[in-house]
């Protein structure tokens, strides 16, 4: 039997651009709606979590979870250079206020990859200043934020670094790689917006996106040197935190010439095309405490991409022992949120389903499956047998 200390928490996580819907002054909007991009899909209503962030909260509440995760988003909060919307202030409020009613402990993250037009086409995080417009938009949300103790500055910088500019994708065979300039401006704006959050009480972290690196024999340097501006330099801008976040979903082998290689032939894999490999949390984990040191662990995403929710469920299992197993062994790993609470615009697309609970396209109704109730009986009785 596997178990869990009494004060783990458990819940789940969503991001506002994947569920809210209609989105109109982000970059990624714009993005989705050029004809020049070719995305599959455009994320239009979403999962219309913009009106029912109640119901969804709900469904977490009633099975007694601890911890909802979700973000706030710049571009209704502040959609021009300046200009801060009172009325998408207060609507964050009452999604605040809401979880606290319900007794779920909120967990907010002030950035989840998407950016205002203004700031896109101003440079984005390529600007000079991009830390201090970032702490100007942080400051004004950090209105809105009493009673929440955990705050996400900033989601997945390294992957930001990677691909901060979503009207230039990567074109070459070269693997992308993180820009300096914008890794820099991101450290820079987590410390800054870290600095004036904790002044107020509250929690600061950042989630990292865990790659789980494997080398392959006789390539452990080019591993270690492909993973430190990717994964690493993000990990050690953590240290001192109040806490890290930790995301993963697989694992990445990095061969000749310093180049991750293609995924073995026959492998399971997941709606994303990822392989199976439940057990790259546990690696994520252990590799994070490693470089950040004293800092207690939050897993803020983890999860698969599968209509099979029994595979979903088997995944969870292995990633969740891999968890206890940590904690036994002395990392300080303070809760499990699973990615995601819902189907959701995953970037282009509507197809990979990571969410615990569907929802139907025309009518929004939102339809659990058989994992909400078993992740929630896992977080009511502390154990996997």
């Amino acid at each position: 039997m596997t178990s869990f200390p009494d004060s783990f928490l458990w819940g789940a996580a969503t991001a506002a651009h994947q569920t809210e819907g209609n989105n109109i002054g982000s970059d990624w909007w714009e993005m989705e709606n050029s004809p020049r991009m070719h995305i599959a899909e455009r994320s239009g209503d979403a999962a219309d979590s913009l009106h029912r962030y109640r119901e969804d909260m709900q469904l977490l509440a009633d099975r007694g979870f601890d911890m909802y995760r979700f973000s706030i988003e710049w571009a209704r909060i502040e959609p021009e250079d300046g200009q801060f919307s009172e009325a998408m202030l207060q609507h964050y409020r009452r999604m605040i206020e809401t979880a606290l009613e319900l007794g779920l402990t909120p967990n907010v993250t002030l950035h989840h990859f998407t950016n205002p037009r203004w700031f896109a086409h101003g440079g984005g995080w390529h600007r000079d200043d991009a830390p201090e417009v970032f702490l100007r938009y942080a400051t004004r949300a950090a209105e809105i934020l009493q009673g929440v103790e955990w705050v996400v500055t900033i989601n997945e910088p390294n992957m930001v670094a990677v691909v901060h500019d979503f009207a230039a994708p990567n074109t070459s065979d070269e693997p992308p790689a993180p820009d300096a300039v914008v890794t820099q401006n991101l450290i820079r704006a987590h410390h800054l917006t870290g600095g004036m959050l904790r002044e107020r009480g509250h929690k600061v972290g950042w989630t990292i996106a865990n790659q789980a690196y494997h080398a392959v024999p006789g390539y452990e340097a080019e591993t270690l040197a492909y993973q430190y501006p990717r994964e690493d330099i993000f990990l050690e801008a953590a240290r001192g935190d109040d806490w890290l976040g930790v995301q993963a979903y697989l694992r990445t082998f990095i061969g000749e010439g310093g180049r991750p290689q293609p995924t073995a032939e026959g492998v399971e894999r997941t709606l994303t095309g990822w392989e199976y490999f439940p057990e790259a949390l546990g690696i994520a984990i252990r590799h994070s405490a490693e470089v950040v040191g004293d800092v207690p662990i939050v897993v803020t995403e983890n999860g698969m991409a599968t209509s099979d929710d029994q595979r979903r469920i088997d995944y969870t299992t292995v990633a969740l022992r891999d968890v206890a197993a940590a904690i036994a062994d002395g990392i300080d790993v303070r809760g499990y949120l699973h990615w995601s609470l819902l189907d959701n615009y995953e970037w282009g697309s509507f197809r990979p389903t990571f969410g615990l609970v569907a929802f139907d396209p025309v009518t929004f109704e939102r339809l659990p499956k058989p994992s909400l109730d078993w992740l929630a009986g896992v977080a009511r009785t502390g154990r996997i047998d």
